[in-house]
């Protein structure tokens, strides 16, 4: 049975992840509508800003909860983890 990796910061990255999952309809909505291209940038900011602070929440709650800092598997998954930030 695979092991459990739901983290405490999981519920609250939920509805971030959610956020930019309405940010990127409405910019689809808005590319169909013909919209002006700077508000389509604006839009797609917001996406990636709700994107890359899940992401940050999420890498750093595992580090600071997963990690032990000791042995080559943590080594190893710190340096691909920094890679991701």
């Amino acid at each position: 049975m695979p092991e459990d990796h739901t983290h405490a910061s999981h519920p609250a990255i939920a509805p971030r992840l959610k956020r930019a999952e309405g940010h990127l309809r409405r910019v689809i909505g808005m590319i169909e509508e013909g919209r002006p291209c700077v508000d389509l940038a604006t839009q797609l900011h917001a996406v990636e800003r709700a994107v890359a602070e899940a992401k940050r929440a999420l890498i750093h709650d595992h580090i600071d909860h997963c990690l032990t800092g000791e042995g080559t598997h943590d080594l190893a998954e710190i340096k691909a983890l920094t890679k991701l930030l």
